[in-house]
């Protein structure tokens, strides 16, 4: 009789036997832990120790002690927002490993509800703290900053690195992106316009009740817009960049951590996310005051630069590799996700919570908004880059950061 023969990484060894020709349960049982523990050593190597930006983790736990121990709300607020930096760029990781084995239409959606989780969550918990001024703000300020900041800072470096021919990037993408932006300035727009020439029906109510149907008309509208893009109709409104990365690709990626390993680390980064944005939001009023900032300044410009931590470094990595397709996936994808999606949600979160979030973003951040979209879409509008295209947009982000710093809210409270 045969001895039964087991593989182990790639050789063949005899099993020991057991009267009922099996491996005996003891082996069986550590070989699995051992396997789990290596496993679980693997993955936290790979989330936690390959990525140069984890060295801002300790920030998180200081801000924490600081809270309780200091009343100094400037240092919480930024201890804070260094803390979350890294978590949300392993978010956009870990998302990114779950969509390989998710295929392409549910990898889609996870991006739409985890790509700006950071920001979700920060609005949430200012939501939950009646900051209504502060959620629009920061949400607004993500929009800028993707369109402007993250995309200007990735046509100009990959303009140097290509100085001696356009970049291309596919004008049909491009131009259904710029539509949607500019749908969202109109559903933006007709809640400030009603409240600023006073012909409301019934004061303060009506600008609260237009904002909330708008608000699901638009989530139909992303949800058409996702289903028509993922839906395979046509190659030029495929996910962007999606024929960009070969196959062989997906695979080395596939292998990076496993589908339950993405799962939990989602569960633990979202968790640690929302614990490091409660104190974050509380520190900002202090943190105004301490640092001599506006609140608006804080939230239109500081608070972005944690959720856009992850989209900038990539969009810039993508601009250099001559991959513009993927780059506007990232800088206007994002724009447009949170526009088109996590606005609406919030105001539907606040009615939901009893709030009286609105799509009044006031007329100083809408017409901003408003001008910002115009600008990005007639860049965009032959599908060529350079280097001079990303320092206008560079500039103009400067342009709005200092209107931002001496601007003043007219609201004296939130809501």
């Amino acid at each position: 009789m045969e001895t039964p023969q087991i593989e182990m990484g790639g050789f063949k060894v005899n099993s020991p036997q057991v009267p009922n020709g099996g491996l005996r349960p003891t082996m069986a049982g550590s070989w699995n832990s051992r396997g789990t523990v290596e496993r679980t050593l693997r993955s936290i190597r790979i989330v936690i120790f390959t990525s140069k930006l984890n060295l801002l983790m300790p920030f998180g736990p200081a801000s924490i002690i600081l809270h309780f121990t200091s009343r100094r709300h400037g240092l919480v607020f930024l201890f804070s927002m260094l803390g979350i930096t890294p978590l949300a760029e392993r978010l956009g990781y870990a998302t990114e490993q779950l969509a390989l084995y998710t295929g392409p239409t549910v990898g889609g959606l996870l991006n739409a509800t985890f790509g700006n989780a950071t920001e979700m969550i920060i609005a949430i918990y200012a939501l939950k703290n009646g900051m209504i001024r502060v959620v629009q703000q920061s949400l607004l300020g993500s929009i800028l900053s993707n369109m402007l900041l993250v995309l200007g800072c990735a046509f100009f470096a990959g303009g140097i690195i290509h100085r001696n021919k356009d970049q291309v990037f596919s004008k049909a993408t491009a131009v259904v992106n710029s539509g949607l932006l500019l749908m969202a300035v109109m559903g933006l727009m007709f809640p400030a316009v009603l409240h600023f020439t006073h012909s409301e029906v019934r004061q303060g109510a009506s600008e609260v009740a237009l904002s909330r149907f708008s608000s699901c008309i638009m989530l139909v509208a992303y949800a058409s817009y996702l289903y028509f893009q993922l839906s395979g109709r046509s190659n030029i409104y495929s996910p962007i960049g999606s024929e960009e990365v070969p196959n062989e690709d997906a695979t080395e990626e596939e292998a990076e951590i496993g589908m339950w390993e993405a799962v939990t680390w989602l569960a633990v980064l979202t968790l640690w996310v929302s614990v490091l944005s409660e104190y974050l939001v509380n520190a900002i009023e202090g943190a105004s005051d301490s640092l001599n900032l506006p609140v608006a300044f804080i939230s239109v410009i500081l608070l972005p630069i944690v959720g856009n931590a992850a989209e900038h470094a990539s969009a810039i990595m993508f601009a250099m590799k001559d991959k513009l397709d993927i780059t506007l996936g990232v800088a206007i994808g994002s724009s447009t996700q949170i526009s088109m999606f996590v606005i609406p949600f919030c105001v539907v979160v606040g009615w939901i919570m009893g709030q009286k979030m609105d799509l009044n973003f006031q007329l100083f951040e809408t017409a901003t908004l408003f001008i910002t979209v115009l600008v990005v879409a007639f860049m965009l509008q032959d599908g060529a880059a350079n280097y001079l295209k990303g320092l206008m947009l560079i500039l103009c982000y400067l342009i709005v950061a200092a209107s931002f710093f001496v601007h003043v809210d007219p609201q004296s409270s939130d809501g």
